[in-house]
């Protein structure tokens, strides 16, 4: 534990963030600020493409399943939980700068998909399958990167995709309706296992449906306890942006609100959440039926405004507001359960409510990154491997379950970072072969 902490801390307090800033900064200028294309990129995911029999189109993914595979497999767990360990360990600030990698990420999110549409494989049944992998292998040429890549997408499968999901489950069910952990991680293995093995059309079938009814039902809780707090929300917005820059830490509570604290939990946790730069939207954006890099580039990018820009947000307002509102109502909270206190306005309902919908999400994610896994596992080992790759992950549902939750934190936060790296590398090695125009 303190092995891992200590690499974090210096990945996290330095080489991650200038390296993803630079390549948010860098995609944001390039692209003449591709973000101003959001409202047309949100109409073009709920508009069905044209595309022809002969191209697999009934095989791959729709661009809205590619949009609702890649939101199930980041939103839950980070905008909940990860918001709230982030303002409790980096001050409210922290919000500021997970805000700020959603609303620059969007662009090196645009620049990932782009990419692995460009440079994806198309299987002999007419299924289409990309990300980082095939960027690497294809673009730069080099196998060797590939693989590393699809190592490391593998690895975080059963990590920030698998054992962080159940091992909030697990302590949503324990808190709220204390339910020991063993039966727990099995039912939650029994479930989401349930829509793995139906494979990718089963997946996107899934988070379509699951999804959207989801982001609406917490997006509107959220809408309803900032109007109880509504007398608290300018002090809560300044407070925010002040303490994002503040050299020492801020009255009230907040016990970690310096700049680098702000800028280490903030980043850490928004790129948790919208997973931009780390290349993993791109390998559901592979998918995808599509065969216009830009237009799936534009759809995709949508996934992180939903995912850091509003839902993040939401969850960072509705957290600060409550505790200048209710500074007592978070004690006894750990650092994730900042949220759990606010939701707590209505005793029962209330943290019923969300710990209902923080498993629902995190069910979604574990079938999300199960998908991502297994691409990764398809281009290492082969089509063959992948009903093991599945019963591999759906026992690590279980293992997540009974982890322990600092642990599981701090390994989400190095496998983040490492993965940065090879995906980055493509990105900045080609980026003039990105248009948007």
């Amino acid at each position: 534990m303190q092995l891992i902490e200590s690499i974090n801390r210096f990945l996290w307090n330095g080489p991650v963030l200038l390296l993803l800033f630079a390549t948010h900064l860098l995609f944001t200028i390039r692209l003449k600020f591709p973000q101003k294309l959001t409202w047309k990129a949100i109409k073009l995911s709920v508009t069905p493409e044209q595309s022809s029999p002969k191209d697999g189109a009934d095989q791959n993914l729709s661009g809205f399943a590619t949009l609702a595979t890649t939101l199930a497999a980041t939103l839950g767990t980070g905008n909940i939980v990860g918001v709230s360990t982030a303002i409790a360990l980096g001050g409210p600030g922290a919000l500021f700068w997970c805000w700020m990698t959603g609303i620059l990420g969007m662009a090196t999110a645009y620049a990932e998909c782009y990419l692995s549409v460009l440079y994806r494989h198309r299987q002999p049944d007419g299924i289409y399958t990309g990300g980082p992998m095939y960027v690497l292998e294809k673009g730069l040429g080099s196998k060797l990167l590939g693989r590393f890549y699809a190592c490391c997408i593998l690895v975080a499968a059963f990590g920030v995709g698998c054992t962080t999901q159940s091992s909030a489950i697990a302590d949503a069910a324990k808190s709220t309706w204390n339910l020991p952990a063993i039966p727990v991680g099995i039912l939650t293995a029994m479930a989401a296992g349930f829509v793995i093995i139906g494979g990718i059309k089963t997946i996107g079938n899934f988070c379509t449906r699951l999804v959207p009814f989801l982001g609406f039902c917490y997006i509107g809780s959220c809408l309803v306890l900032l109007w109880v707090n509504r007398n608290f929300l300018l002090q809560s917005l300044l407070l925010i942006v002040g303490s994002a820059f503040a050299p020492r830490a801020a009255a009230g509570g907040f016990i970690g609100s310096t700049l680098l604290l702000s800028m280490r939990f903030g980043i850490a946790r928004g790129l948790f959440t919208n997973e931009a730069g780390i290349g993993t939207a791109a390998v559901a954006a592979g998918a995808a039926r599509c065969a216009d890099p830009k237009r799936q580039g534009l759809i995709s990018m949508t996934a992180v405004f939903w995912d850091t820009v509003v839902m993040c947000a939401l969850t960072g307002i509705v957290i600060v507001s409550n505790m200048i509102r209710r500074p007592a109502s978070v004690s006894g909270y750990s650092a994730g359960g900042l949220t759990h206190a606010a939701f707590s306005i209505f005793p029962t309902a209330g943290t019923s409510f969300l710990s209902i919908t923080l498993i629902a999400f995190a069910i979604a994610t574990l079938v999300g990154w199960c998908y991502f896994g297994e691409k990764g596992a398809e281009y290492l080992f082969g089509k063959e491997s992948i009903r093991t790759y599945h019963l591999c992950y759906i026992v690590m549902i279980y293992v997540g379950a009974i982890a322990p939750m600092d642990l599981v934190w701090s390994v989400t936060d190095l496998i983040n970072a490492v993965m940065v790296f090879p995906n980055v590398t493509a990105l900045w090695y080609l980026y003039r072969q990105i248009k948007i125009t």
